[in-house]
């Protein structure tokens, strides 16, 4: 299903480059400017830099003269709105409309978000165009909501609608401490814990078989072999510093 932003009659250019960050984060890269205070928009430096890297929505981005063409080959439309309006669509939030995909009863070619200028939101013409009006709930006594803010959270509700993306753990490149690193880790515990009179080496009892299964079940790394030998180097100089 293709997805297109469409920003109306945007005033500030930051907020075209926001939008374009937002959309490019979610895997989005359909968006459509209906007459933007500013011709040249997608190339003013303010655009460019909020826009954090997103070059590629920008460069693929049109500005157009009516809402009409910004339209074009969209099947469901979607207004935001901050308040339900008395005669147009239903309003729901994102998550509850998104709910309902896919309806196997109708054929969605093209989803289309609009959103209305910074300071006076969509036109309630524009809004009765609309299948639904989306409304993202926020604090009632502080509803405003930023225009590049509000397309982040109704891209990311579409993108999880759609399935989501996957979430990578982090890979940190990491070698395992071998048998020997394990045995050098230990016999230098084994004399500092005699320094600090921790372990009686006339009756050790069981310390150090257990210390041992104690590293291996954690699997230690090279790097952390080193600082908790660094600790042990520290216990030593501690207990000669006492002496």
């Amino acid at each position: 299903m293709q997805t297109r932003f469409i920003l109306i009659e945007t005033s500030h250019a930051g907020n075209v480059g926001a939008t374009a960050r937002a959309m490019r984060v979610m895997g989005f890269d359909d968006l459509v400017l209906v007459k933007p205070r500013w011709a040249n928009v997608l190339r003013r430096e303010e655009t460019i830099q909020r826009a954090s890297g997103a070059l590629n929505v920008l460069e693929k981005a049109r500005m157009v003269d009516t809402l009409d063409e910004a339209l074009d080959g969209m099947t469901h439309l979607c207004a935001t709105a901050m308040t339900p309006r008395d005669f147009g669509p239903p309003t729901r939030t994102p998550r509850a409309h998104f709910a309902q995909w896919p309806k196997p009863q109708e054929s969605v070619g093209g989803m289309a978000f609009l959103f209305g200028s910074e300071r006076f939101g969509m036109k309630n013409e524009d809004v009765y165009r609309c299948h639904v009006a989306l409304s993202i709930p926020t604090d009632p006594s502080f509803g405003s909501l930023n225009l590049a803010s509000a397309v982040q959270v109704i891209a990311y509700e579409w993108r999880l609608a759609l399935g989501g993306f996957t979430v990578q753990d982090a890979v940190v490149p990491s070698l395992h401490a071998d048998a020997g690193q394990i045995a050098g880790l230990l016999s230098h515990w084994q004399q500092s814990l005699t320094d600090i009179g921790f372990l009686d080496p006339l009756a050790p009892k069981k310390l150090m078989p257990r210390l041992n299964q104690l590293f291996n079940r954690a699997g230690l790394t090279e790097e952390e072999v080193h600082i908790l030998r660094g600790i042990a180097k520290a216990m030593a100089q501690a207990a000669d510093r006492k002496s």
